[in-house]
């Protein structure tokens, strides 16, 4: 029996390699394309009668919250921005009271408020609960390098303050990372109710030629370094990594980062999930804009096969971001498939 027996429908323009468990998710993608809610970045008409579950329920999300809050990750005390819209918790951990609330995980250079229009728009119907990692938007850099298992304990450190009840948590590119390995953690929460993943990194892309002369250009700068006294070694590779040519093998990302920063970065976008996947128990919802130059269709196919539960839908004309060119596709799709949970 299907985990959503309510979203069989059409599926025209749409495959699953995953038959583990039949998702059908495009017969619900094709009913978000013919009718979409009123969403300020973009009007539609609907063509279709309005269906309850895809209308906001209210006109106006609730009043906004935010700022930064202080959070314990690898026992140093850090702070980490947040953006709440809704209720903030009530009752004690494990409630069913209420409906599914919403944990926004933004990418890795972005911020909350890239997220702020797709978190207004959800809000109409769930609270929301946009976080913001340290060295981002206007959160202050962590003391400490964080790698993804921080990041996952500084989200479970908030969810366990301010979240009620059950829970799924959206996340763009890298925050997308981010949900994966907690999901696939080997204690994962009870209330975690699903993923809604967007562009998500975290899967190992096929590497290029270029990507082979730039490891072995790396090698040869470093060799005769290797020679040296420990204390003059690091002193020598330091001095290299400032150098031009060191730092025109990195990513512009990389280029851009200094400190602790550049060692989360690097600690962080080296972390893979494919032998995670496996332990993910809970439904998961991916999206990849069609012009996507960031995460390879070849890399989500890598979730859709590896995750039970997960169903995988092209947003056509959208790009990494595809929940600011399209969030008609990406607020519909997201409030159907918690309907389903």
């Amino acid at each position: 029996m299907p985990i959503f027996p309510k979203w069989e429908g059409a599926q025209a323009g749409y495959t699953s390699s995953n038959n583990k468990s039949p998702v059908r998710w495009m017969g619900a993608i094709r009913h978000v394309e013919q009718y979409s809610p009123n969403l300020s970045v973009q009007q539609r008409t609907p063509t279709t009668p309005p269906d309850p579950r895809v209308i906001p329920a209210r006109s106006e999300p609730a009043a906004t919250t935010s700022g930064l809050v202080s959070v314990t990750v690898a026992g140093q005390e850090t702070r980490i921005g947040f953006e709440r819209i809704g209720p903030v918790r009530s009752e004690p951990l494990g409630s069913e009271a209420g409906p599914i609330s919403i944990v926004v995980l933004h990418g890795w250079g972005s911020s909350a408020s890239v997220m702020q229009g797709l978190v207004q728009e959800l809000a109409r119907t769930h609270a929301v609960h946009s976080l913001e990692f340290p060295g981002h938007g206007r959160t202050p850099v962590s003391a400490t390098a964080w790698g993804a298992e921080e990041h996952v304990e500084a989200v479970l450190a908030y969810v366990n303050q301010y979240v009620t009840g059950r829970y799924i948590i959206l996340g763009h590119s890298n925050g997308g990372r981010i949900a994966l390995f907690l999901a696939s953690s080997t204690d994962p929460p009870p209330e975690l109710a699903g993923l809604v993943l967007i562009g998500p990194s975290g899967v190992r892309r096929r590497r290029t030629v270029g990507y082979f002369v730039r490891r072995t250009l790396a090698t040869m700068l470093k060799a005769p370094f290797s020679i040296l006294p420990e204390r003059a070694r690091e002193y020598g590779l330091d001095w290299l990594r400032h150098t031009l040519i060191w730092q025109a093998l990195g990513s512009s990302d990389y280029r851009a980062l200094e400190g602790t920063m550049r060692e989360t970065f690097v600690r962080t976008v080296n972390a893979y999930v494919e032998d995670r996947l496996s332990r993910i128990t809970v439904p998961v919802l991916l999206f990849r804009g069609e012009l996507d130059d960031a995460v390879s269709d070849e890399q989500m196919r890598v979730l859709e096969r590896g995750i039970s539960g997960a169903g995988f839908v092209t947003i056509e004309g959208a790009d990494h971001y595809a929940f600011l060119g399209r969030p008609d596709i990406v607020v519909s799709g997201t409030r159907l498939f918690l309907d389903e949970l």
